[in-house]
């Protein structure tokens, strides 16, 4: 068995993961670890040994743990890691800090950062994702970022570090980020509280608000452009290939796409990983024969399936 180092955070072992998601499903981590401080956790990192896996964990928002759970010392961070300063333009916000609070903070600064108001998640996970909607995305607003390496060091990431792709960076494993400086434009702050308002309304009048989903299911299709221009582009939208496809509703056991919106998977009550995940391949293979498209999942999916 192997020995862990003795933190000041909190160290659980077994910890079952499906409360901390979304979508309430997982079996349970080999440990949890809450660190204490940004030095608690270089500090257990470098004394982890090498062979032990780790997993950064956010709000659980966009993730899909597997039954069998995840064989890894799991690192969430918790209060110490949330705060949220403002100097002129630039918002320096911990990795556990949610994206609607920094908008909501920045706004009433007059800093626009309008656009993670609607995004579900803490702002590591925005960085580690390159999140985004409404044409903008984390990358365009993004300064630098403090991770901690796999090794313990503590360092400074840049945009050219983490190369900001569609929904992808190319943070290295077991690296963990815990701040990040973001820089938005100008607004006056009445005019950006109306605008995340009407933003609200339209995700409630669109979006699954109410039910247990972890957001958009999968990434909208590249290279489907309405003015040919670049292979970037994500004009064709994954709800519609979907639709397209005949899946709007379609479950399996207690999963479920949304007859909503049809690019969100929910759990209905009683879906198990194992029910989510296959209902998603059933969606990629039936798009695929419908339209060829390959449908990436944005849901990031870990650990192992349940024992047989």
């Amino acid at each position: 068995m192997t020995t862990l180092p003795t933190p000041r955070g909190k160290l659980t072992e077994g910890k079952e993961l499906s409360g901390l998601t979304w979508l309430r499903v997982g079996g349970p981590a080999d440990y949890l670890f809450q660190p204490a401080d940004v030095d608690d956790l270089a500090l257990f990192l470098k004394a982890l040994p090498k062979d032990v896996a780790v997993f950064p964990m956010g709000v659980g928002s966009n993730l899909i743990v597997r039954d069998g759970g995840l064989r890894a010392v799991v690192i969430r961070m918790g209060r110490g890691f949330n705060h949220i300063e403002i100097d002129g333009n630039r918002v320096r916000a911990g990795v556990a800090a949610l994206d609607a609070h920094v908008a909501r903070k920045a706004a009433q600064a007059g800093v626009d950062l309008t656009f993670l108001r609607t995004i579900p998640g803490a702002i590591g996970g925005a960085v580690r994702m390159n999140a985004g909607c409404y044409g903008s995305y984390t990358a365009d607003v993004f300064v630098e970022a403090t991770a901690v390496t796999r090794a313990g060091e503590i360092v400074t990431l840049t945009a050219e570090d983490l190369k900001f792709k569609y929904r992808q960076t190319d943070l290295p494993d077991g690296w963990v980020i815990v701040e990040a400086v973001l820089e938005g434009p100008s607004g006056d702050p009445d005019a950006l509280a109306k605008r995340m308002e009407d933003q609200l309304a339209k995700r409630d009048a669109t979006q699954p608000t109410k039910d247990r989903s972890a957001g958009s299911t999968f990434r909208n299709p590249a290279g489907f452009s309405s003015t040919g221009k670049a292979d970037d582009v994500h004009d064709l939208k994954a709800w519609k290939v979907i639709d397209d496809a005949g899946m709007r509703g379609a479950r399996v056991g207690g999963a479920q796409m949304s007859e909503m919106h049809s690019n969100f998977m929910i759990n209905t009550g009683d879906a198990t990983a194992a029910d989510l995940e296959n209902l998603g391949e059933e969606v990629r293979k039936r798009v695929f024969q419908n339209s060829g498209i390959d449908l990436q999942w944005e849901i990031m999916r870990v650990g192992e399936p349940a024992a047989d």
